[in-house]
């Protein structure tokens, strides 16, 4: 998941355009996006849509949180239409996730499904707690798909008035939100994927951003806006000389019987470094299907 892209749920023309955007997932929002007198008109049009004959994108939805009431609405409506996964938002700790599971099992079930076959991205920062409770997903669930995190409604919670500083960098509590987050993607084994850039417009500040959450060690990127899925593909796929690198690593680590230490071109090589080299050809492999 390089790319992944939101799109209102109650819009049929954003939906469309959202389709042919080139985004590797689509993020189908029966939350933020949608007004509380238009959620069972989006409930409609999502399971319309996720019901049709398509190629393209894979289809996520952002369900409404759990302490909303309208989990249960959004899941029932959805679900037979059989959505990859479903995005949770404000995920207070590994056992919102455990819950999310159990509601899916049913309406898996219910709707002659695979049981397990609906993956779950939550979005871990956007309270307090889930901050503080990052490390909890690092027990592990079959059907997580990966971390990522919010800025916005973070600052809503604790009363910051901004998140970055007049430089255009995120300030510390931010920026722990997102280490946090980083690292607690790697501790679960799972995709790291980087927030939203609200400022479309700036397409110089969103590429810089996106090439310092790449180097960093994100693996994808959310978008609100179709103009940002083509730099977020580029830019987290990796370049053919990474992964003809990598594929160097790799190959010389299998010749040499899998050692320690391998030596190449006369610079040192160790099993850190074969482990970054498998999971980059592992993204270049994902984003070429």
């Amino acid at each position: 998941m390089r790319s992944l892209l939101f799109v209102p749920g109650d819009s049929e023309r954003k939906l469309a355009k959202g389709l042919a955007s080139g985004a590797d997932v689509l993020i189908i929002d029966l939350e933020d996006s949608v007004s509380l007198d238009r959620k069972a008109a989006a409930r409609e049009i999502t399971a319309s849509l996720l019901m049709q004959e398509r190629s393209g994108p894979r289809l996520y939805v952002r369900v409404n949180d759990l302490s909303s009431g309208l989990t249960d609405d959004d899941l029932g409506a959805i679900m037979k239409g059989a959505p990859e996964g479903v995005m949770l938002p404000k995920s207070n700790s590994a056992d919102d996730v455990a819950r999310l599971a159990v509601r899916l099992r049913v309406e898996e079930a219910r709707n002659g499904l695979e049981d397990g076959v609906t993956r779950i991205l939550p979005i871990i920062t956007e309270t307090p707690l889930g901050v503080l409770n990052a490390a909890s997903y690092a027990r592990g669930e079959s059907r997580l798909s990966g971390l990522t995190w919010g800025a916005e409604d973070l600052s809503a919670e604790i009363g910051a008035s901004e998140t970055r500083d007049a430089n255009g960098v995120y300030t510390q509590v931010f920026q722990h939100a997102r280490v946090t987050t980083l690292l607690a993607a790697n501790a679960a084994d799972v995709a790291a994927i980087d927030t939203v850039f609200p400022d479309f417009r700036n397409e110089a500040s969103f590429e810089r951003d996106s090439r310092e959450g790449a180097r960093d060690g994100f693996t994808g990127r959310m978008a609100i806006h179709p103009a940002q899925v083509p730099v977020i593909n580029e830019i987290f796929a990796p370049s053919p000389d990474a992964v003809q690198h990598a594929q160097a690593i790799v190959d010389a680590f299998a010749v040499a019987g899998n050692p320690g230490v391998i030596s190449i071109d006369g610079k040192m090589f160790d099993r850190p470094h074969l482990k970054r080299a498998e999971r980059l050809l592992a993204r270049a492999n994902a984003a070429s299907t």
